[in-house]
């Protein structure tokens, strides 16, 4: 999974990528939890670029975006966003992968 590292890097991903993006902190234990099998969720679905956004770097695009609870995710496709499960609720796997197989074609 790549870092978002600057607020330009997340337009042009959002803007010409099919991308999905992962809010989540450091601090987040709900974020932890997930983490292991992010590499298969990842590995199941080649067609997206997927991006971890650490919400206290970039707590201005969090709330352009309204999200307010962690870990989140906004996937984008052609340049508009496909789909969001956002919420502070803990994420199973399961709940990310019929996310990611709910969005449009």
């Amino acid at each position: 999974m790549k870092t978002l590292e600057t607020i330009e890097q997340y337009n042009e991903m959002t803007n010409k990528e099919n991308v999905i993006m992962m809010f989540t902190a450091g601090w987040c234990p709900d974020c932890r939890v997930i983490e292991p099998v992010l590499p298969e969720i990842e590995a199941e679905f080649p067609e997206y670029t997927f991006v971890e956004v650490n919400r206290d770097d970039f707590i201005e695009i969090c709330q352009e975006q309204d999200v307010y609870g962690i870990p989140s995710f906004l996937a984008y496709k052609n340049g508009k966003e496909a789909g969001r499960f956002v919420s502070k609720d803990r994420k199973t796997k399961e709940e990310i992968i019929k996310f990611i197989k709910g969005l449009p074609a």
